[in-house]
């Protein structure tokens, strides 16, 4: 809740183009809607160029030379993987855009990359922290206005239910800011539940939350249930050094079917059955040592200041949840340009769905960080071109905040500090392995139940003053992550990508091959793409009557907010 005293100390800014977030796909929208001609603001609640996934480690992208045999092999690749939900159309422009931009980073960035033995620079990845480090040079430099840490805490839409601003804090002048904008690229990452993964403390759902309050459709909610290898004493999930691995059980015997691609669901019921499992990567010749050590100098650091040498001595793994950070499910794309078919609202990165590239499959860090760039890039040219059309109209709005659970309980306010028992709460329910990774259709509807009832408590009472909006509104948004993706695992009643139910094992079932929907806030629903093909009743449920079925609208159009009941911010 806002008070007075902050009404009167809030910060009022105005721009063309809103980007929200400070990751990769963030930057390049903010950087492309620039140069677009647009007066752009980005906001982020970390600091832009070192907050999130990308900037705490290293990762690989999806960077393919346009030779169309190459290109082939590179989309076929991934479409039984994906459980053929992806796109063809889709890969190719972002193999033809991530080819661009990974010019401009050598170009313009002019970013180190390494060179083989002809001094041809090698362009199949990035170091996080360099890159996003000269991804804020250039965000600068471009002349974008950043306000780090300064979450967005809700969306603003004018008369009509079009996207023309947001407000947050700043939290480190502890004051609101608004900003009234044309358009609003959501650039807010995933979701991954507060589960200590490197760089994931960024990512609770904020951007999904603030898209379906103003009426945006999520896809793919269901493949949000990606695990990543870590070891026990590290949040370092960089996974693909283990596919040079062995398993062991406590005992020091091999871990039968265990493996990093492959086997990973075998080392899930191993930790759930015996607590531990050991890791050793002892199939690496001496020349991937090297490379390795030279490729991610920072897996090696836990285990160099620990005088553990992973090569030849075992040491304990976890799994930790990565959910729609490497999961593919997020915000429905609606347009080639990024738009989310809710007026002025556009979607980047691991904020939007990663299918139309991936299907039901992880990206890993090659294709989500092409997406990243990719995406980036055409939800800030298309904001921009957005609010170009507005013409002055976008600075003279009547705008209505959207916020609804965390910010403007339907009940009395509840006490200071209620976010954290509710942060705890919902990980309960969509980190354990039993619930969310090795899915069954009963635990399925017990977390989902679960979840309706925290999600009802939060909407009657959940709020905070100052900073702890911000904590609030996570929480709210981490809720409604975590029920969006369990109504959507419990509607696909197959096996498909990542997606994997016990009491479904049939493979990936022709007449389910289709991209599933979902929405709402109270009242819940999924429908597929499309709206033919799916078997069985759509589902709608509420929090008020779990897991109740009904007949599911046909249709999903842009809705348009009522102005009732809610604080006008301005005129």
């Amino acid at each position: 809740m806002t008070t007075d005293t902050e009404a009167l100390d809030r910060l009022d800014l105005s721009c063309d183009v809103l980007v929200v977030g400070g990751g990769p796909a963030a930057a390049w929208a903010a950087v492309k809607a620039a140069e677009g001609g647009a007066d752009v603001v980005l906001a982020d609640k970390g600091y832009c160029g070192s907050s999130g996934a990308t900037a705490a480690a290293g990762t690989g992208v999806w960077y393919v030379p346009p030779h169309p045999e190459e290109r082939e092999a590179a989309m076929a690749s991934r479409e039984g993987l994906g459980g053929h939900l992806a796109d063809r159309r889709w890969m190719a422009r972002v193999l033809d855009q991530t080819w661009e931009n990974m010019h401009e980073v050598a170009d313009v960035s002019r970013y180190p990359f390494p060179v083989d033995a002809a001094g041809r620079q090698i362009r199949r990845g990035l170091q996080g922290p360099e890159y996003m480090r000269r991804m804020r040079v250039r965000v600068l430099r471009s002349g974008v206005r950043v306000l780090d840490h300064s979450p967005v805490l809700e969306l603003l839409v004018d008369d009509a239910g079009a996207v023309a601003g947001a407000a947050g804090h700043r939290r480190q002048e502890d004051r609101p800011f608004t900003v009234r904008a044309g358009a609003v690229v959501l650039a807010t990452g995933g979701c991954a539940f507060l589960s200590r993964a490197l760089g994931t403390n960024v990512d609770t759902g904020d951007g999904y939350l603030m898209a379906a309050e103003a009426g945006a459709v999520l896809s793919g909610m269901e493949f949000s249930n990606a695990y990543a290898l870590a070891p026990e004493f590290t949040s370092l999930t960089k996974t693909a050094y283990y596919g040079y691995a062995t398993f062991y059980h406590a005992d020091g015997t091999v871990l039968e079917g265990a493996g990093s691609k492959k086997g990973r669901s075998v080392i899930a019921r191993a930790l759930l059955d015996e607590g531990t499992v050991l890791c050793r990567i002892d199939r690496a010749d001496e020349a991937a040592r090297r490379a390795m050590r030279l490729g991610q100098a920072n897996f090696f650091l836990p285990f160099d200041r620990l005088g553990i040498d992973p090569f030849t001595e075992l040491f304990p793994v976890t799994l930790l949840a990565e959910g729609t950070v490497r999961g593919t499910g997020g915000i429905r794309i609606a347009g080639d340009d990024c738009a989310t078919g809710v007026p002025g609202l556009y979607a980047a990165g691991d904020a939007a769905t990663r299918e139309l590239i991936c299907g039901g499959f992880t990206g890993g860090g090659s294709h989500n960080a092409a997406w990243a760039m990719s995406s980036g890039t055409w939800a800030g040219r298309g904001a921009a071109a957005f609010a170009r059309g507005l013409g002055g109209r976008a600075r003279t709005r009547r705008l209505t905040p959207l916020g609804g659970a965390g910010l403007r309980p339907t009940g009395a306010p509840g006490p200071a500090g209620a976010h954290r028992a509710v942060i705890e709460a919902v990980r309960g329910e969509v980190l354990p392995y039993d619930k969310n990774y090795l899915r069954e259709g009963g635990r399925l509807a017990a977390a989902l139940g679960a979840l309706d009832g925290i999600w009802g408590d939060l909407r009657a009472s959940l709020t905070g003053y100052g900073p702890a909006r911000g904590r609030a509104r996570e929480a709210a948004a981490m809720a409604a992550t975590g029920r969006w993706m369990y109504t959507a695992a419990l509607a696909r009643t197959e096996t498909r990508g990542m997606h994997k139910r016990s009491d479904h094992p049939s493979q990936a079932d022709p007449v389910w091959r289709h991209r599933l929907l979902t929405g709402g806030l109270d009242d819940l629903w999924t429908a597929p793409e499309g709206g033919t093909g799916a078997p069985g009743a759509h589902t709608v449920h509420t929090a008020r009557a779990a897991h109740t079925v009904h007949t599911a609208p046909t249709a999903h159009p842009v809705h348009t907010v009522p102005a009732a009941g809610r604080a006008e911010v301005a005129r």
